[in-house]
């Protein structure tokens, strides 16, 4: 049976021209970077590489990109960072942050444990289409604000946050702006002065290139606490043998990534919107989630009443699809969907969420089967649901 892989949002594969890139730093070029001789030089020479490279994408300072294990670490190390190294010391008075009610769980478990110790949060509102209003920002904005924590695109429902607008705002302010863009890479322009952020989130698992790797941006001038301590590597900010292939691979990975990026838009945006119109016309009692064009090109995210999301995702890996019921790292939980909830809709929307996230190798072809097994998975389960829509 032939796969039809859907959940792009959740991991991409590694795309050929990363793993090429990436071969000779695992058998030829293995050295330490900390090491003086030839092998250490050149595994040195790779990541300045990668990191003028990077750097240059975003338009920042070689010197501005920490690489760590990925999304999760460089969220934790925005946030863990700025609360411990700002001058709100925890042994004095404590700081206050603001974000959003629907960010991934690396931003809000870390916040909802800051809060725990004594922080003030501000969990800010979405709105049913799930943007922020940058005037709630300033609204929420206090002498002894810290930290602004907003996602660029959200990983559930695609929607694209004004981080731009909302970065003018806090440039009038004392505060870090962190943006957590790990589902943006490759389809918004991440010029870190336009968006006006201090610290920017990218994984390098959502952009076809390998897992375990990605890097935190962090403007100059930005104090920052470590969350663990050991050698020189990365300013000291993220200690420990670097993984010289991953780094290679992560800035092979996003030049790819921002080369192909709209033409690689234009084509998932036609597709995604074939695939809402068909989703909300054919099959009764389909709802949307998030606003139709204001997403990630690649997003499509709904609510089927009458089905659980879940039953749903089994029926259709059966028949050769995947794709989930909202953020793969929660996918052990059955709790619906934050995210969802965050929307205001009602729990049976949460229940009934499908995200589909499309990626390089899908075709409307593959839409078109979706739709057929999908109609008649539905069919099913509202035949024999003891809900009734």
């Amino acid at each position: 049976m032939k796969r039809i892989y859907m959940d792009h949002a959740a991991t991409t594969y590694l795309d050929s021209r990363v793993k090429k890139a990436m071969e000779d730093f695992w058998f030829k070029k293995f050295g330490n970077p900390s090491s003086l001789y030839k092998e250490g030089r050149e595994a040195k020479k790779a990541i300045n590489s990668a990191r003028q490279e990077i750097a240059e994408i975003i338009n920042a300072k070689p010197e501005e990109i920490i690489f760590t294990s990925g999304g999760t670490e460089s969220n934790n190390l925005a946030i863990f960072g700025v609360s411990k190294g700002s001058p709100w010391n925890p042994r004095t008075t404590l700081g206050h942050i603001i974000t959003t009610k629907f960010e991934h769980h690396s931003v809000l478990n870390p916040i909802k444990f800051l809060e725990k110790q004594g922080y003030k949060i501000t969990w800010l509102e979405v709105g049913k289409e799930g943007i922020v209003n940058p005037n709630d920002v300033k609204k929420a904005l206090r002498p002894e604000t810290v930290l602004v924590s907003i996602m660029y695109a959200n990983n559930e429902i695609g929607t694209i946050q004004p981080i731009a607008e909302i970065g003018k705002i806090l440039k009038k302010h004392p505060v870090i702006f962190h943006t957590d863009a790990c589902q943006s890479a490759g389809y918004l322009d991440l010029n870190v002065d336009k968006l006006g952020v201090d610290l920017m989130t990218v994984n390098g698992s959502k952009m076809y290139g390998p897992k375990g790797i990605g890097f935190l941006y962090v403007r100059k001038g930005v104090k920052l606490a470590p969350l663990m301590h050991g050698g020189e590597q990365e300013r000291k900010m993220r200690p420990g043998t670097e993984n010289v292939p991953a780094i290679v691979g992560l800035a092979s990975a996003f030049k790819m990534a921002q080369k192909e990026k709209n033409k690689e838009k234009r084509r998932l945006t036609g597709l995604r919107d074939y695939f809402i119109k068909r989703l909300t016309t054919e099959i009764p009692k389909v709802f949307l989630n998030g606003h139709p064009s204001r997403r990630l090109p690649n997003n499509i995210n709904v609510s089927i009443l009458g089905v659980e999301g879940e039953a749903v995702v089994l029926y259709l890996d059966e028949a050769g699809v995947s794709c989930s019921t909202g953020s793969a790292c929660s996918s052990e939980s059955l709790e619906p969907s934050h995210v969802i909830m965050a929307l205001g809709r009602p729990y049976e929307y949460g229940h009934g969420s499908l995200r589909f996230s499309l990626g390089r190798r899908n075709t409307k072809k593959d839409i078109d089967y979706v739709m057929k097994v999908l109609t008649t998975i539905v069919k099913k389960l509202r035949s024999i649901s003891a809900i009734k829509i």
